[in-house]
């Protein structure tokens, strides 16, 4: 048996042996966290945890934009929910999507208290991580998705 082609998220991973932990043990079998994740491990066809761990590497996980994907997120400091509506990937850049969002509700982008500027539909360039490149003078992402 070996390694699955394609790897679930070091998260789901430790998610899955806690659920099999939880499950072994209402059945009357206790196992430790350690020894679940061996189990795990072993389901995907590998020797150990380790040497799973050693597949799926240091690699944040990979995300994915999908059309008509609710999202929640802040832009530009304030927090939303809306709908992805485009994406494009972007070939020159590695990593990168360009992608619309509409807003359920406008978000104000002006922080000066006499004035406002609100904002319902919005395009970012972001990353596998839901983090724009492009960062306020305070230094925070333009944009981070949850």
């Amino acid at each position: 048996m070996g390694p699955s082609p394609k790897l679930p998220s070091l998260d789901v991973l430790k998610d899955q042996a806690k659920r099999l932990r939880d499950t072994l043990s209402r059945q009357g079998t206790v196992v430790n966290h350690s020894k679940a994740l061996e189990l795990i491990a072993g389901q995907y066809g590998f020797r150990d945890w380790n040497t799973l761990m050693g597949a799926i590497g240091n690699r944040p996980p990979v995300r994915s934009y999908s059309i008509g994907e609710q999202v929640i997120g802040h832009y530009l400091g304030q927090m939303f929910t809306g709908t992805i509506i485009a994406v494009q990937t972007l070939t020159s850049a590695h990593g990168r999507y360009r992608v619309t969002f509409d807003f359920d509700e406008p978000v104000d982008v002006i922080t000066f208290e006499s004035w406002s500027a609100f904002r319902k539909r919005v395009t970012c360039t972001l990353d596998e991580e839901g983090r724009t490149v492009e960062k306020t003078s305070n230094g925070r992402p333009h944009m981070v998705l949850q």
